[in-house]
């Protein structure tokens, strides 16, 4: 039988860029919505700008299937805080982005060699 890390897996990964940024961000620290987004904004230079309702439907689905926690509840914003199971699945994501790297680099080097 499946475990819940087999299944979060299985139901994430691939993983969308909105997916992936959310749990980055939370990765480093525990972080409010418009925090995640002005995160995200600098960490891309602006390439990527998540919309709230982008941002809070995949919260909403995070905190559901348990990679993400509220944290703490401050003057009406939510702080949200990456789960262990989210951890595991941010790493495995993470693995499998840096094989894709490595394999895109060893292509693109061997055509340009």
């Amino acid at each position: 039988m499946a475990s819940h890390t087999d299944k979060a897996i299985k139901k994430y990964i691939p993983m969308s860029e909105t997916a992936f940024y959310i749990l980055l961000t939370l990765y480093a620290q525990p972080q409010h919505g418009y925090g995640i987004v002005k995160y995200v904004e600098h960490l891309t230079d602006g390439r990527l700008t998540l919309g709230s309702g982008t941002v809070y439907g995949t919260i909403t689905k995070m905190l559901k299937d348990h990679l993400i926690v509220v944290y703490a509840n401050e003057e009406r914003k939510k702080i949200y805080e990456i789960t262990e199971l989210g951890i595991e699945v941010i790493e495995h994501e993470m693995t499998r982005l840096e094989e894709l790297h490595k394999n895109a680099l060893a292509h693109w080097r061997n055509k340009h060699d």
